[in-house]
């Protein structure tokens, strides 16, 4: 049984922490975009407004943090040369994370979702709260599907480079 290294344990790390955010962006297309959808605007923006609050916790920021923290630490462990097949592919699957899943977040949906935020529900007429929605929603839902496509892309490169044997870690074969 092959020793578990430097290597292999900042890669499972940042593998699951990955994961855990792929899931939660997939899932939440899957299922909450369109729950979502079927509400009228007052309670399409009271419940985002409320999701957008809930999601600010620990576990959340762990994972969505942690990817972007742990993942190169994770690159310098599996580094064996420039032009290493398994080196390339997490190195272009930390980009894309980096870029497509956290800066889409960051630059796109948290902008949305503070101004959202802000919007005095209770007090504002209905034009208000249909504009609202129509401002927030479909560009929101554009930035989701991106983000969470690059998180699906980067754990598909993550997984492919599980794959790659690198020379110093090549299986003995009797």
């Amino acid at each position: 049984m092959k020793k578990t290294t430097m290597a292999d344990l900042t890669l499972i790390i940042s593998t699951m922490m990955l994961a855990l955010i792929a899931g939660l962006f997939y899932s939440y297309s899957c299922s909450v975009n369109p729950g979502l959808n079927q509400l009228g605007d007052s309670e399409y923006i009271a419940a985002m407004q409320a999701i957008n609050k809930a999601i600010l916790n620990p576990l959340f920021f762990l994972s969505f943090m942690g990817t972007l923290l742990f993942f190169p630490v994770s690159l310098f462990f599996n580094f064996t040369a420039w032009d290493s097949p398994k080196f390339l592919l997490l190195l272009a699957a930390f980009i894309l994370y980096a870029c497509g899943t956290f800066g889409v977040t960051i630059f796109g949906n948290v902008p949305l979702n503070d101004t959202l935020a802000a919007f005095p529900l209770k007090n504002a007429s209905i034009e208000e709260i249909s504009l609202a929605r129509k401002n927030f929603e479909i560009p929101w839902n554009n930035l989701h599907t991106i983000r969470t496509i690059a998180s699906v892309i980067s754990l598909l490169l993550v997984i492919i480079s599980l794959t790659i044997q690198s020379k110093t870690t090549e299986l003995i074969t009797p």
